[in-house]
């Protein structure tokens, strides 16, 4: 029969605010848009954020941990990480008591409609080359396009995908042998949707100019429209004893289950590079009483990404958990016999070990495709579509693409991007022509601090402080060329919303605002909503 409740007065919200109210065990968000109440599910679709600490600006409402964005009006997904919906539910306006109405039975999440496979009504094939985020978010997205041809996922991972950042993140935290990959989406949804799932499989050449795809195995096919979104390929130390075991890298979760089997019976740790792979996992083995070192050729961590006053906070963070760190060098060699025994610095010094991990970037496995340029870092360059070519494209890691706010190109390796770009690839493979203008975001979680960066620039005139990094409450705004192109925070999650919807409608504060105090970036959101264009 379902529930009725009263959750509030006309008068208790004003146009644009939003409320948690509790029917029943359901937490549901309940928002006042242009006068009409609306009611979705409360929390994120991706790792259950309560929505009302987010923000809400104008339908859509964004969540404070990973930026995932849904229109409170229907609860659809608009943005990644996320891939469902949200339930919406019914509103009603009583006199001045404002009523929700719930179904029976307990719905989280809504998959977002899709158009099913059916061949006779289509009889295209597009195909989609990498199993990780670009790829994952492609193949739904072209369904709920609407798109009803072929759709063959290609992947050189024996899993199908999974949450990527989860495994520098929380398994590096658990104890014993991961049970499996944390999937994204289940075998049985991919049969369901006319996907197919072509994995363990290794893509040897691509021809954009006769649309042809030969794997290694010596399969070829044709396609239509083609991604292409491989990911990256792990860089390894070319020095000697470097084939020593117990030196393992880490990007698939073929990768992690080595790493978490070798913790085990390891104490003493040395992770090489001090890079978000690399302290992220230094993070998680500090929590579980492991000794370890960070060797890195850096001053300080995130120096290149964050500036040193940021870096050298999470520095101390994980030097008051014990781990030591080895800067302004690299690795000699590593000793031993069978197995890895001492990593040799650079500076001399010998560190005994049980086990290395080495996060040192990675390359771009870009080679196989043939009549499109390559750049000297292996990426390719795509246009304002994400186009490589006539019927291809390009996403994640190995795209250079077009900022719109600088026109610059710029190639992000962030999951998030990676989502964003696979979304607006689908959608021009659909037919749609979208330009892509999404704002690059990453997250950072270490010994349970946790930082969040939106916007890009690999180089800045300066850094402009609110808070002090070193108190691990802050806000720093990168400017270059009197522009702020990306800000980052601890401690002020809504902020950072905020900060992504102001650089998205170009209302961001100027630089000499910034000097003199004035962040007051929810207060401006509101004021921007208010007074329109």
């Amino acid at each position: 029969m379902g529930i009725d409740k009263i959750v509030a007065k006309v008068g208790d919200l004003e146009d644009g605010q939003m409320v948690d109210v509790e029917v029943g065990d359901r937490n549901i968000l309940l928002v006042r848009v242009n006068g009409q109440f609306h009611a979705i599910g409360g929390h994120c679709t991706h790792y259950g954020a309560p929505l009302v600490k987010g923000i809400l600006n104008g339908h859509h409402v964004i969540c404070p941990w990973h930026h995932t964005y849904f229109n409170v009006l229907t609860g659809d997904l608009e943005e990644p990480p996320g891939l469902d919906g949200l339930p919406g539910y019914e509103v009603r306006v009583v006199g001045q008591d404002v009523l929700v109405s719930i179904p029976d039975g307990r719905q989280e999440h809504r998959v977002m409609t899709m158009a099913a496979y059916d061949p006779n009504a289509d009889p295209r094939t597009f195909v989609v080359i990498g199993g990780g985020a670009a790829g994952a978010v492609a193949v739904e997205t072209l369904r709920q396009d609407g798109y009803q041809g072929r759709i063959v996922l290609v992947s050189r991972e024996r899993n199908i995908p999974y949450d990527r950042p989860h495994l520098s993140k929380g398994y590096m935290r658990q104890k014993g042998e991961p049970e499996g990959p944390p999937v994204l989406r289940s075998l049985k949804f991919y049969y369901d949707h006319g996907v197919k799932l072509v994995t363990d499989q290794r893509v040897v050449k691509v021809s954009v100019r006769d649309k042809t795809i030969c794997l290694e195995g010596g399969t070829k096919m044709k396609y239509d429209q083609l991604l292409v979104a491989p990911g990256g390929i792990p860089r390894h130390l070319d020095v000697p004893g470097a084939q020593l075991q117990n030196i393992l890298l880490l990007r698939s979760y073929t990768d992690a289950k080595n790493i978490a089997a070798a913790v085990e019976r390891s104490e003493r740790i040395v992770i090489v590079g001090s890079s978000f792979i690399g302290m992220e996992t230094a993070a998680g083995f500090a929590e579980r009483g492991k000794a370890v070192t960070v060797v890195s050729q850096d001053a300080c961590p995130f120096e290149k990404t964050l500036g040193d006053r940021i870096g050298t906070m999470f520095q101390k963070l994980h030097e008051n958990r014990g781990v030591v760190f080895e800067m302004n060098t690299s690795v000699d060699e590593f000793d031993g016999e069978d197995k890895v025994r001492a990593v040799v610095l650079k500076n001399g010094k010998r560190i005994e070990t049980d086990l290395v991990v080495v996060g040192i970037g990675v390359e771009l496995p870009t080679d196989f495709i043939e009549g499109v340029e390559r750049n000297s870092d292996g990426s390719v360059s795509v246009d304002r579509y994400l186009r490589m070519a006539p019927d291809a494209y390009a996403a994640g890691d190995i795209a250079r693409f077009v900022d719109w706010r600088t026109n610059h190109h710029i190639r992000v390796e962030h999951w998030r991007v990676a989502q964003q770009h696979g979304r607006c690839a689908a959608h021009n493979m659909a037919g749609r022509e979208v330009e892509f203008r999404g704002l690059p975001f990453f997250w950072t979680t270490q010994l349970k601090l946790s930082l969040r960066y939106v916007g890009y620039t690999d180089r800045w005139d300066e850094i402009i402080y609110h808070g002090e990094p070193a108190d691990r409450k802050f806000m720093a705004y990168y400017v270059r060329n009197q522009q702020v192109l990306a800000a980052a925070g601890v401690g002020h999650d809504a902020k950072i919303a905020a900060a992504a919807e102001l650089m998205r409608e170009n209302r961001f504060p100027t630089s000499d605002d910034l000097r003199q105090g004035n962040d007051k970036l929810l207060q401006q959101l509101t004021a921007a909503r208010t007074q329109g264009p």
